[in-house]
């Protein structure tokens, strides 16, 4: 397979394997730690209204969906990718990177939150499934 098709199927096979993770961790979440009285999770609007009601208990597993799966993608990426594999795992990791900062402007979580999550969950996360990849692949 050439090498640029390869790269760009590297990057495509991570975003949509760290997005089936993300979403994964995402609806258990609630079976594990159950949302406030009367908060429609899946309903937008719902969770913009009912926000302040949130703990941080609430945040440990969005923390953990955005982490996990982006970590999940990053291995992908790198595993895949023909050359530069930290640059593809990272390129995963930026994907979701960009997707953190348009939720935190679509849905208005606490500061604390937000900067946790942008700080730890992508750009990290795609550096260490670069690292983690590194290490399968030796012999």
């Amino acid at each position: 397979m050439h090498p640029i098709l390869r790269n760009i199927l590297a990057v495509l096979a991570g975003i949509i394997l760290g997005s089936l993770v993300n979403m994964g961790i995402i609806m258990i979440s609630g079976a594990i730690i159950p949302p406030p009285e009367g908060v429609d999770v899946t309903n937008m609007e719902s969770l913009k209204a009912s926000m302040h009601l949130f703990g941080p208990q609430h945040f440990i597993f969005p923390w953990l969906a955005h982490a996990i799966g982006t970590l999940a993608g990053a291995v992908v990426a790198a595993l895949i990718a023909a050359k530069n594999k930290l640059v593809f795992a990272l390129l995963v990791g930026v994907f979701f990177l960009m997707g953190g900062i348009a939720n935190i402007f679509m849905l208005p979580s606490p500061l604390w939150f937000s900067i946790v999550d942008l700080g730890g969950a992508y750009l990290p996360m795609g550096w260490l499934g670069a690292r983690i990849s590194s290490g399968l692949t030796k012999k």
